[in-house]
């Protein structure tokens, strides 16, 4: 028998799909080819998705990266990055249009529109980016003939906008995955938060973790002892009287990091409901001011959040890429009424 440590991280802001398996191997184990060992040791994994693994150096053994002809051997310490299976097998295919900014052989760039939920869940089972997927690729092999989730290996919330790469291939699947569980995917977010942080720059270090009250919302720790370690890098792009324009790179990738992140700082996410920010935090809430922030709330009728830029090495050409979006049209409107009402 061989031991297993399992880790898996099923979040819904930033989530990275992937599995993480550590498994020592029995002392008492016969040679065999890495790619059956495991076989029998994974559920729901085929050959070719174990093969395409270790051509892109998401199993290592011992510290090192696989070969496909490697023959495992007693005390080996195997470890496994794997894109997480599919856990849906009747995903319909609809006719939903979709802003792709970059689109090749091996993955495809999506901007998602606020309100589009990521993946189908319960009572969302349909109208989702996943749904759209299988339709614009229901020809290729990634999508079990319509079924699963098509090259996904990260999803934004429902309410925040912005940039998702989506896999093409069972490869590309595997080697997007290990660079999300790496940490080292570039991924910058525009943020409008509540209040004028002291420092233009700065980092919020903190435990993520769910609430003991409210398992919906995250809380930040910062005494380690419970969540996980989170890190978010802070950059003040525009000043208001009130509110701040604010870039956000993620250096890991927690459930609502940025949201957490930000309320934990004293400067939630203007329009956030789920962590207080759909209500005048700063300012005098009578008068003019507060109809003003209501019409805004109008304007912005969820978390000011954009996922801005995505940077990552290509699977294929092993270049590095970079893609930048335009924020979307309530975040716009959004800047220019603060502008208008600093104006006046």
């Amino acid at each position: 028998m061989a031991e297993y440590l399992e880790e898996e991280d099923h979040s819904e802001e930033n989530d990275e799909l992937y599995e993480h398996h550590r498994i020592v191997v029995d002392k008492g184990q016969a040679l065999l080819r890495v790619d059956k060992f495991l076989m029998d040791r994974l559920p729901n994994v085929t050959r070719n998705k174990l093969q395409e693994a270790i051509r892109s150096e998401s199993i290592q053994i011992n510290g090192k990266p696989a070969k496909v002809s490697y023959k495992v051997k007693p005390q080996d310490v195997i470890t496994i990055v794997l894109p997480e299976a599919p856990r849906e097998t009747d995903i319909l295919p609809e006719d939903i249009p979709l802003v792709i900014p970059y689109e090749d052989d091996d993955l495809l760039l999506v901007n998602k529109q606020p309100g589009m939920v990521v993946h189908p869940a319960y009572n969302n089972w349909t109208g989702t980016l996943v749904n759209a997927l299988v339709y614009h690729l229901q020809n290729l092999p990634t999508t079990r003939n319509g079924a699963g989730r098509p090259g996904l290996v990260h999803r934004i919330d429902k309410d925040t906008s912005g940039l998702l790469v989506i896999a093409k291939t069972e490869y590309s699947m595997a080697f997007l995955a290990k660079q999300f569980f790496d940490h080292s995917i570039e991924r910058t977010y525009y943020a409008m938060v509540w209040g004028v942080p002291a420092n233009d720059t700065g980092t919020i270090v903190g435990h993520i973790g769910r609430s003991v009250k409210d398992r919906k919302v995250m809380t930040v720790y910062p005494a380690g002892d419970y969540g996980k370690h989170a890190v978010t890098h802070y950059k003040v792009l525009r000043r208001f009287k009130y509110v701040s324009l604010v870039q956000c790179n993620l250096e890991t990738g927690r459930t609502h990091q940025i949201r957490a992140h930000m309320k934990y700082m004293g400067h939630p996410l203007f329009s956030d409901a789920t962590y207080g920010g759909d209500r005048i935090i700063y300012g005098a809430p009578n008068g003019t001011y507060k109809s003003f922030v209501e019409n805004a709330f109008k304007l912005m009728p969820r978390q000011a959040l954009h996922a801005k830029s995505l940077g990552f090495i290509h699977p294929v050409t092993k270049e590095f890429m970079q893609h930048d979006s335009e924020l979307p049209d309530d975040f716009k409107a959004l800047l220019d009424k603060w502008a208008l009402y600093e104006d006046q």
